[in-house]
This record gives structure tokens, sequence and C-alpha cells, in this order.
């Protein structure tokens, strides 16, 4: 086992050193420090799967003095999740120019900052960590310096500040109740109480936080739109669309366990998961700019994973886990994709570019390989991650509504694929082989997970499914049947739909984003209240 402090450290020190020292191999050291921190996230994980959960308590307070760390089963996984993708995106862009000392910097700080949060069971820690990594990406984000990277990054962050600012008061509440800030400890401690009303206010205030690192429903226009900004690199797209935005359905699951022996807001957030996948997978429709369809499509995912997290059932729970994992590998391919396309069209109008197979075969597959996996095709890995919410949902009105998110899913990759239709260029575009194989390796992920998700899924999270095929071949029936319905809708009704090109022209400003996380907030405290 190694200690949990080594993996909040260990990036920030790597970045340290390159900064101040390393200038020829700064690259070399970062892939090699990289590849040492995976390997170390396997041996944890190893550990935890055969002897348990591990608390590590900084200086060795005990009774909730100290701040703790804990590696449970998801965190491990989420951890080596972490690792494995930070480790492919410094690969892929290991040739570029603009991965330079100060890049290196930020990019291994954030890495530890994730890892921190993800780690952290203490909430004050777990603010500081969020902070200070909001105004890392918020760097990143403006790292290229154009007006339009400047503008969405400080949007970004104050808005991230507004949010953060809620669960500080949160935190600040439930201090002067309990007296601790440990989340085991609180935790204990609200099973204790005999009247709950007093936790209304604190866990509503943290909720709305963790909806917005979420970006659930009306918390996310900005948001989604920092996240592609036009001069962000590539794997800072990728970065946030899989790895970041987890970090908020992370925190949401940790703060809904806390708040467990008092509260229970299950069926609202499936309500609120459906809404945010539907408006999602709309808002991904009615783009032409490529970045903004995939990053939109993110929020239509987080709804279904909202949906089978919140939902009473064990497959269900962990069919979401599972597809936070599925997601983090096609979406990070589609993203790191859709970056080479760009470079090479030199635009992000998906009407302006057309012929890719021809040009980029390689990277054509591999497209395709994760469109498959995201649409939820047949043996790849969003097929079977929804199989599980699907099956757990049966019988409930929200099976239909997982149906139509995964319908509104095709209609926008049925968009995405007219860019591999024939176009008047006929010379190849040349791809250096770094980005290749990553792309080629993370796509084929999203086969692996599918073909053997029983085996992950029982491997990762000690969860066994009892795999039913005719089951499953009823839902490659429903694949079937939602493929065919999208073809015809998008074909006949969609160009009919003259509102949905109107829908991405609407952009909400700072002072109508602060009003809606407000209104969010009062929408949870009212629920939670008559509840």
């Amino acid at each position: 086992m190694i200690n949990l402090y080594f993996f909040v450290l260990l990036p920030i020190l790597t970045a340290v050193l390159i900064y101040l020292f390393s200038k020829k191999y700064m690259k070399n050291l970062a892939l090699l420090v990289q590849l040492f921190f995976l390997v170390a996230t396997v041996v944890n994980f190893n550990y935890v799967k055969k002897h348990g959960t591990i608390i590590e308590t900084i200086g060795g307070w005990t009774n909730y003095t100290g701040i703790s760390l804990k590696m449970d089963l998801l965190a491990s996984v989420m951890v080596m999740l972490v690792a494995f993708l930070f480790l492919a995106f410094l690969i892929f862009d290991y040739p570029k120019k603009y991965v330079n000392k100060l890049f290196l910097l930020l990019f291994l700080i954030l890495q530890a900052l994730i890892t921190g949060i993800i780690l952290s069971n203490d909430l004050f820690n777990i603010y500081v960590l969020v902070e200070v990594s909001t105004i890392v990406v918020a760097i990143l984000i403006m790292f290229k310096k154009d007006s339009r990277s400047l503008y969405d990054g400080i949007v970004y962050l104050l808005i991230n500040i507004v949010a953060m600012t809620f669960f500080l008061f949160g935190v600040g509440f439930l201090y002067k109740t309990f007296g601790v800030l440990d989340l085991q400890g609180i935790k204990e401690g609200i099973s204790l109480l005999e009247d709950t009303k007093p936790l209304i206010l604190p866990y509503s205030m943290m909720i709305t936080a963790a909806g917005l690192k979420s970006s659930l429903i009306s918390l996310f226009n900005r948001l989604a739109k920092a996240h592609v900004t036009p001069s962000a690199p590539s794997i800072v797209s990728a970065l946030l669309s899989g790895i970041y935005v987890k970090t908020g359905i992370y925190l949401f699951i940790r703060l809904q366990d806390m708040f467990s022996p008092a509260i229970n807001t299950s069926n609202f957030f499936m309500i609120v998961g459906f809404l945010t996948g539907v408006i999602g997978f709309i808002l991904a429709l009615s783009q032409t700019d490529i970045n903004l369809m995939l990053a939109y499509s993110t929020i239509s995912q987080i709804g279904l994973i909202m949906i089978g997290i919140n939902y009473p059932s064990e497959d269900a729970y962990w069919g979401s886990i599972y597809h936070i994992v599925n997601h983090a590998f096609f979406k990070s391919t589609l993203f790191l994709i859709t970056g080479i396309i760009i470079e090479k069209y030199g635009t992000r109008n998906i009407n302006k570019i057309q012929g890719v197979f021809k040009r980029m075969p390689f990277i054509s597959i591999a497209s395709f390989l994760a469109i498959l996996g995201i649409t939820g095709a047949p043996f790849f890995n969003g097929s079977f991650s929804k199989y599980l919410i699907k099956t757990a949902l049966s019988g409930n009105p929200l099976e239909y509504g997982i149906i139509l998110i995964n319908l509104g899913t095709v209609l926008y990759f049925l968009k995405f694929l007219s860019i591999f239709k024939n176009g008047t260029g006929k010379t190849p575009f040349k791809i250096d082989n770094y980005r290749r194989s990553i792309t080629i390796v993370l796509s084929f992920m999203c086969f692996i997970g599918g073909i053997l998700g029983q085996f992950f899924v029982k491997f990762l999270f000690n969860h066994t499914v009892i795999f039913d095929f005719s089951n499953y071949f009823q839902n490659i029936i429903l694949f079937i049947l939602t493929l065919i319905a999208g073809l015809v809708i998008y074909k006949y009704i969609i160009p009919k739909l003259k509102w949905l090109s109107r829908i991405k022209e609407v952009e909400l400003d700072f002072n109508n984003i602060c009003l809606l996380i407000t209104l969010f907030f009062i929408i949870v405290t009212l629920t939670v209240f008559f509840n």
C-alpha cells in the first residue's frame, strides 16, 4: 500500500521541479512520473480490493479532529481513471510547443487537486481543493490569451466562486452544529439528531454547489461554452468534459451519502436528471459548433447518470458509476479527435467539415468506435452501462426517459457523422503517431468495456451482474428501433424545427446565471422542507 498523501503531493512536486529546473527533459520527466503514478494507483486499488477502505489522518489525529484522506473502492477506481487519462492526454500532445513548463505546471497541479478532491474526507479541505482547481481550470481555459478565452475563463471562475460560496456557508452551518468537518463524523452526528430541520439549509447550499460542478439543469449554459472555448487546447476540453465534471458527480454522491440518515431527495434528482438529459440533447442537436455539440452531449449523459445514481437499485447505481468510467473514455476520445479535425480543417463549423474519413481513416475509425460507445450500440461500453440502468428501471416511467435520452444521443451523433461524408479534399492529412495511438487505444477501450462489461463491473466494484441475454437481446432490438426512429426524425422532422437554430443563440450572462443558481437553491430547499 502507498500512502494516500503521495497521490496529491507527487504531481505537485513534479510540477514545481519541472518549472524550476527541467527544460530539456521536462516532458520525459512528466511522462515518467505519470507512468509511476498510474502504477501506484493500481497497487492501491488491489490493496483496497483485498483489505478494504484505507483511511489516513494527516498528523496522526484521531476522532475526526484532523484532515483525513479516504480511499474506498469507488475512490480507488476514480483515481486510477484520472491517472490513466492524464497520462494519455500528455502523450497525445507530447510534440506540441504549447506544452511548455507553465502548461505542465498547471496540468500536473490540476491532477493533484482532482485527486485530492476524490480522496479528501474533510469538507473544508474539499472546498479549498475545488476553489484552487477552479482557478487552475480558468487559467487553462485562458491559456492562449485571446479575448474570447479570457472572457470565458473569467466568467467560469466567477460563476464557480458564487456556487462554492454556497458550499462554504453550508460547511459553516454543519461545523457549528457538529464541531467536526469529517464526512463520516458528520454522518454519524446526523444519525443521532432528533430534529433534522437545521440540516435543510446546509444541505441545500452544498448540493447547489455540487449541482453546478455536475453541470445539472439550469446551471450549465456558460460552463459548457467555457469548457470548449475556441482557443483552449483539445486536451483541456477533453480533461474538463472527460474527468473534471465527474468531480461534481463524485461530490454529489459523497454529500448524498453524508446526509442520507436524515434527507432523501432521490426522486427529485431523478426528475432533475431526466430534464438535464433532455435539455442537454436538445442543445447539442441545435449546435453547428462541433465542440459545443460534444459539450452539451456531456450534459445529456450527466442527466442519464443522475437518474441511475438516485434510483434505489444497486444495478442502476453501479451501472451509472460504470457509465462515468465509460463516458470518460468515449468523450475524451471524441474531444481529442475533434481537436485534430479543427486543427486540420481550420473551422469548428460542422457544416464546413467534410471528407474526414477519406483524409483521416484511422482517426475516423476511432471516432466511430467512440460514437458506438456513447450511443449504446450493442457490445460497446455505453450499451452495458445503459443496460444496467434501464433494466433496473423496468416498470418505472423513467425507463422511457432513458430511451428518450438515448434517442436524443442518436440524433445529434447522426448530425456529427455528416463530417465523414466524401468531400472535395483528396490529400490525406498527416497525423503524428502520438495522437493516432492514443485515439486508437481510448476508442478501443469503448469496445473492450462493452464485451467485458460484466467482468469490469465485478472487477472494479465487486458488484455481480446477473446477465440475462434475452433481456440484453431486447435492448439490442430497442437500439435498432431507436436508430431507425432517429434516422427518420433526423431526415424528415429536424429540418422543419426552425426553433432549434434559435436555441443555440441563447446565452445567459453572469447575472442571469447567478439568479438561476439562487433559484435552484430555493427549489432544493423547498423540496427538502416539504419532503
